[in-house]
């Protein structure tokens, strides 16, 4: 976060060329801001600010949160999602307190791809930025929301789920059409049902919840 503070300024040939200086969040007047999507999160222990001899503040501050995301899985695994993080402020209307960007989404994503571990389910593939005026009783708010494009790695469900699937289906119809007796098909289908039947409680284990529509792999 940066902010300006005119009452905050000071000429630093007057204070052995001090320039800077860094103060507890509660010393001056800082923006209030929220995650509109926000469960859970921790608050940040960093509550420090640095002050700049032209009233320019200066806040790091970083937050580890678990948003909400409806998710559309019906192409699980191959599914790509879109999700917001909206920032906002609603204890001040439009005409005291606007947010702006200060940097393009190229940069942001390009930070963003550099910090954030690259090991993880997701791939992060797009990042844009849209900033409106929500209206509310009549008063309109400053609302800044990044909209996130992930693209799942499908690799591990592949190997645990589709694969197997697929072997235990080709196994069924190899051994419904074979030369073997009824009895030895009658076997055969029953260790093949149980087969389906664990790999089923796993997929409904790994499966995201937050969807309306069942993927396609959980549907056959």
């Amino acid at each position: 976060q940066e902010w300006q503070n005119p009452f905050a300024t000071w000429d630093p040939l007057d204070f052995c060329n001090i320039s800077e200086i860094v103060l507890p969040m509660d010393t001056y007047w800082s923006p209030p801001i929220f995650i509109l999507e926000r469960v859970s999160g921790q608050n940040p222990e960093l509550n420090y600010m640095a002050l700049m001899h032209n009233g320019s503040f200066n806040s790091t501050r970083p937050y580890q949160v678990t948003l909400t995301c409806s998710l559309i899985i019906f192409k699980f695994p191959f599914d790509t999602q879109m999700c917001n993080l909206s920032i906002a402020s609603f204890l001040y209307p439009v005409t005291d307190f606007v947010m702006k960007t200060r940097r393009t989404p190229a940069e942001i994503m390009k930070d963003s791809k550099s910090l954030i571990l690259t090991d993880g389910e997701w791939k992060f593939t797009n990042l844009s930025i849209i900033e409106f005026t929500e209206m509310m009783d009549d008063k309109g708010f400053s609302v800044v929301t990044y909209v996130i494009s992930m693209e799942r790695r499908p690799t591990l469900y592949i190997l645990n789920l589709i694969l197997p699937t697929c072997a235990l289906y080709l196994l069924d119809m190899a051994v419904l059409f074979g030369p073997s007796s009824l009895e030895e098909k009658i076997n055969f289908q029953i260790a093949i049902i149980l087969g389906s039947s664990m790999l089923a409680v796993i997929l409904n284990n790994s499966l995201p919840t937050s969807s309306n529509k069942p993927p396609i792999i959980g549907t056959h």
